[in-house]
């Protein structure tokens, strides 16, 4: 079955061996192998439509890899490989790839709990329905939790705030006074751009450390020969480079920069008495709105699952693997690699974690 819906009322338990939370690249990877052993399972989806999330997004948003480098197991993307794709190529992708491979995906499934039961664990999702799975893998992204920094409360409510993960594009922002966008990474910048093209003033408080790198052929090629996608995060090539900051696209903060209406002020540090931000060198003039493209926090609230998460709420696994025994991650950030955050990287990611879960479960 595809994008199935249950109504609101619905009360039943179904029992599958394994229960995959979430169907974006990482679950519908996960489900791509356990198709292929054999094994029952489910997948929920908490939103109505496979790839929701990235057609949600801001309408400028393109992958930052290429489709050679962003396939799914089993089925290469359409068109050129060497293509960025939009937002919405992204979305009708995975789509595409779970109708292709009949995957059972349940739609309108928001997970409410997990926890340990006899048979292995219970799932309850919002509208009711409950499962029991001797395995759950959990494939909802690193952190679904947006964060703004404190200060924000301070600014007046007349000062219109979005979180990126709610900004699609400039019409939402009302007026054409000064608009900030705060944060350092990708997203800020083509947010950033997006507004700027409007041709009102934009503040972008970034921060001037954060490093940059091209997006291009040659780059791709480069990480490719040094091994630095593959670099386990344990060896001393991913310990290094975890404790870097993260790079932005050099194209994409050039092509910012020549805008005349963008003023750089540095990192956004307080709000000031006229309703501004102020940054690294200057305090911007009264606002009349924000972007915050600055992260998002650990939600996992639902996973009542002993010893699954840390203090700070942050899960523990080791290559995806949790040390509670039928319990996995998939889609986190270094996972095994820096290419565990691309969608190329879910296959080698899904391969090991479900071979593996499988094989002591």
């Amino acid at each position: 079955m595809f994008a199935t819906n249950f109504p609101a009322s619905a009360s039943s338990l179904l029992t599958v061996d394994t229960l995959i939370i979430g169907a974006g690249q990482a679950g519908l990877a996960a489900a791509y192998y356990l198709r292929q052993r054999g094994t029952s399972f489910v997948v929920l989806e908490a939103h109505p439509a496979v790839g929701h999330v990235w057609a949600m997004r801001y309408d400028s948003l393109r992958l930052f890899s290429p489709t050679w480098a962003s396939a799914l197991p089993g089925l290469p993307w359409p068109g050129s490989a060497s293509r960025y794709p939009t937002k919405n190529e992204a979305a009708t992708y995975l789509q595409h790839y779970a109708q292709h491979f009949a995957l059972p995906i349940e739609t309108g499934q928001c997970v409410t709990l997990v926890q340990p039961a006899p048979s292995g664990y219970l799932v309850c999702t919002a509208t009711g329905r409950q499962y029991t799975a001797r395995r759950v893998i959990v494939c909802t992204g690193p952190y679904t939790a947006p964060r703004v920094p404190a200060f924000a409360t301070q600014l007046p409510a007349a000062v219109v705030q979005l979180h990126s993960s709610q900004y699609q594009r400039p019409a939402q922002l009302p007026g054409t006074g000064p608009v900030a966008v705060t944060g350092s990474g990708n997203s800020a910048l083509q947010i950033a751009a997006d507004l700027a093209a409007t041709g009102r003033p934009v503040l972008v408080a970034f921060d001037d450390k954060t490093p940059t790198a091209p997006n291009n052929v040659a780059m791709w090629l480069f990480l490719l020969a040094t091994g630095m996608l593959e670099a386990g995060r344990n060896t001393w090539l991913g310990r290094y480079m975890r404790r870097q900051p993260e790079p932005v696209v050099s194209g994409d903060l050039h092509r910012l920069q020549q805008f005349p209406n963008v003023q750089f002020i540095g990192r956004a540090l307080a709000v000031t008495p006229t309703a501004g931000l102020q940054g690294k060198r200057a305090a911007t003039p009264p606002l009349e709105a924000v972007v915050w493209a600055t992260g998002f926090g650990p939600a996992y609230e639902w996973l009542q699952v002993p010893g699954a998460l840390s203090a700070a709420g942050e899960p523990l696994h080791e290559r995806g693997l949790s040390p509670v025994a039928g319990l996995a991650f998939l889609g986190l950030p270094w996972l095994h690699n820096r290419r565990s955050a691309l969608m190329g990287g879910a296959a080698a990611d899904a391969a090991y974690v479900v071979g593996n879960l499988c094989k002591s479960t």
